[in-house]
């Protein structure tokens, strides 16, 4: 078996990525194949016995679209490129046109002067009216006759038809001398679908900008150690056995173990929680994490394809690549919804002319039928909702990408957060200073004491020691002999006095007896703390106890959720007892703890496979899977630009709580659009069969038709004074 996955061009809604996926499911040999309109790509799982990739390739093309495979990928990119400043430039000018177009009509402005026995205003109506039709709308009616060829119908086919009936008929009408004429409904319809067609194409390149931005992660050269001599070889040269050499502040090259030096290494990118990681000999260190400090050589184990960061690039591939669990509503009406229009359109025609036989006594009836039926109110239903609830959401610092977020976010079951940076602060402070007292010291003595140590480190903990001591304007004094013992502690000489810092293994290795005060330290890691013992020569003065610290509205944002019947659910890399404590103080319903990038993935599709609809709220790089994977991917904008480009909602401001007002938002803009789409067909569906009995003529069709698009857009407009919270 053998998976192809390639580009589709051309797709203009849900069902044409049907279209295709029929079409290639029907080939022999090919096992599974989904197609999705949301990314426009083809995912095809075959049997490369039975069948070629070309014949997947030739099959789209015989359905009237383009395919863009992988080894075009920069092609791809340019086309897209040029595609949205094509569309852009026609909406913007499809407007521009229209609006005349509109006021002429609208107020029945005639001009002085007379052409072939019409006033210039109703010629200006006509040329400018055709041109934004037949013109600049031009895709609408080359994507009906595609989808006329294959007997099949989409929204393309209801613009085509709304806006070539308003122009057929209104040039006829004027011919023939008549007063009604309706180039301005056409005109303005394909102005405002034109302008939809524009954010959708806006919002597309989603997909390979998250995963062009996991890309530029990795180092692009590394130095190579050969034969005694540095040199400086392109990452891509890199091979496994290949000794490194890696300076501090630089990114690792490749996956690998070090074989000489030790150092501190970020590791966020990779396991998304903020303590620095010790190295020393044998440890495996990853591409595109940080050396903080100490040089080191490394051996590489895994390259290119087969790094860690790669594999992160490849599930969020995979998971973008598979099909939006949700359809198009109006897509899939409307391809039942415009044969019958159509027919009752037909049967119109030849029933009037049956009973008058009058050519135009038959036609007229009919326009009406196809001028009520024209997709005016329905085009507008879902866009209009969309861009009030998007608006309202950026002000309330909120960034709702695209409409389908609204859709997967209108009912969610499960809320998975990330820990760090999510439900924490995501930087470590000091939260306790206990001073010692047989050691007749105060609480800030310890703590300055710690800071003028510390202030010649650069791990996380030691900042947050120095942060605190600014803080409190304790000042500090100069330390001299300063040694750092990696993953242990560190030690220096204040005056005549040796103060040691670190765990209290370190503590106990140096001869420094901790009696009584062991418990004290075993409390504060029992609730998800870091405790720091200070010793001065050889004699216990005081411990310090860092967190995490938990932000402000998580607490709330979790029993939020709780009252709307979500259940909440916490993933992080940290140990089982650090995590339970955390989730015991937030109320979290689940745990899972211990949690490698990849196994996010999983975690997620494990939850989705008990039949819940997941929402992931997270903002590392690590969780971009993660994000792509859910049904709702929420990234807290204060984390990585590729989170933010993975996830389907952006909370700019980073609180929990926010979360909560996202998920109210998708409620009330998705059940909005669902009453657009109700009261869009209404109109149609009562007021057809009025004009196919011939007893409402094309103007009055027009005007409620007019009146349907008024009611949709003002019910958009209430999704304002909606509250969120």
């Amino acid at each position: 078996m053998k998976t192809a996955t390639f580009s589709i061009g051309g797709m203009h809604c849900a069902s044409c990525a049907a279209r295709n996926e029929r079409v290639l499911n029907k080939i022999a040999g090919v096992l599974k194949a989904s197609v999705n309109f949301g990314t426009h790509s083809a995912r095809v799982e075959f049997d490369d016995a039975a069948v070629s990739e070309s014949s997947l390739y030739a099959a789209v093309i015989r359905n009237g679209y383009q395919v863009l495979t992988a080894e075009r990928a920069q092609d791809h990119k340019d086309a897209s490129q040029r595609e949205l400043r094509t569309v852009r430039r026609r909406a913007f000018l499809a407007l521009l046109l229209a609006a005349p177009v509109a006021m002429l009509a609208m107020f029945e402005i005639e001009l002085t002067w007379m052409l072939a026995g019409h006033n210039l205003s109703t010629w200006i109506q006509a040329v400018l009216g055709a041109f934004v039709i037949l013109g600049l709308g031009w895709e609408f009616h080359s994507g009906m006759a595609r989808q006329a060829i294959n007997g099949a119908a989409n929204m393309d086919t209801l613009i085509s038809l709304g806006t070539l009936t308003a122009l057929i008929y209104s040039a006829w009408a004027m011919a023939a001398g008549g007063y009604h004429l309706y180039f301005e409904t056409g005109a303005v319809i394909a102005a405002l679908i034109l302008l939809g067609r524009y954010f959708e194409t806006r919002s597309r390149g989603q997909a390979s900008e998250a995963i062009e931005k996991l890309l530029d992660l990795g180092a692009k050269t590394a130095h190579l150690l050969r034969d005694g001599k540095e040199e400086d070889v392109a990452i891509e040269t890199v091979k496994v056995g290949d000794i490194l050499l890696v300076r501090p502040g630089e990114k690792i090259p490749v996956d690998g173990k070090l074989i000489d030096g030790k150092s501190s290494v970020d590791e966020s990118m990779l396991t998304g929680e903020s303590m620095p990681v010790g190295k020393t000999q044998d440890d495996n260190v990853f591409a595109a994490t940080i050396n903080l400090s100490g040089a080191f050589r490394m051996q590489a184990i895994k390259v290119g394809e087969d790094t860690t960061l790669a594999q992160i690039v490849k599930l969020v591939a995979d998971a973008q690549g598979h099909k939006a669990p949700i359809q198009k509503l109006a897509d899939t009406i409307s391809g039942i919804f415009v044969p019958i229009v159509l027919g009752i359109a037909f049967a119109t025609v030849a029933g009037w002319y049956l009973v008058t036989g009058d050519i135009y006594q038959s036609i007229i009836p009919a326009v009406a039928v196809l001028v009520i039926a024209c997709p005016c109110s329905l085009g507008l239903a879902t866009p209009t909702a969309i861009m009030v609830g998007t608006g309202l959401g950026a002000r309330r610092g909120i960034l709702i990408k695209n409409g389908e977020a609204l859709e997967r976010g209108q009912k969610i079951d499960v809320v998975v957060f990330d820990k760090t940076g999510t439900l924490t602060e995501g930087r470590p402070k000091v939260t306790d200073v206990v001073a010692c007292a047989a050691a007749d010291v105060t609480a800030d003595e310890v703590l300055r004491l710690a800071a003028s140590v510390e202030r010649l480190s650069e791990h996380p903990l030691a900042q947050a020691v120095v942060r605190t001591a600014k803080e409190k304007n304790l000042g500090h004094t100069d330390a001299r002999d300063f040694a750092s013992m990696s993953g242990k502690g560190v030690r220096a000489r204040i005056a005549d006095a040796v103060i040691l810092i670190g765990s209290r293994r370190f503590l106990q290795e140096c001869g420094v007896p901790l009696g009584e005060h062991i418990r004290t330290i075993e409390q504060y890691e029992s609730r998800a703390q870091t405790a720091i013992a200070v010793a001065r020569n050889g004699q216990l003065i005081g411990i310090l106890a860092l967190a995490d610290a938990l932000k402000e509205d998580a607490k709330a944002a979790v029993a939020r959720l709780h009252n709307q019947g979500i259940q909440t659910v916490m993933i992080t890399g940290d140990n089982r007892q650090t995590a339970g404590a955390i989730a015991a103080q937030l109320g979290i319903d689940q745990v899972f703890a211990e949690v490698l990038p990849q196994d996010k993935v999983e975690k997620v599709r494990l939850l989705q496979q008990q039949g819940k609809r997941v929402a992931f709220v997270g903002d590392g790089i690590n969780d971009a899977p993660a994000l792509a994977q859910a049904d709702l991917g929420i990234a807290i904008g204060t984390g990585t630009d590729i989170a933010i480009e993975a996830g389907n909602i952006v909370l700019v401001k980073g609180h929990p709580l926010k979360v909560i007002e996202a998920l109210a938002l998708s409620r009330i803009t998705f059940k909005t659009i669902k009453q657009n789409l109700f009261w869009a067909f209404f109109y149609n569906v009562a007021a057809i069969p009025l004009a196919a009995l011939g007893l409402l003529n094309p103007m009055v069709a027009a005007g409620a038709m007019a009146f349907s698009s008024v009611s949709v857009v003002g019910n958009s407009l209430r999704i304002k004074r909606k509250k969120l919270t």
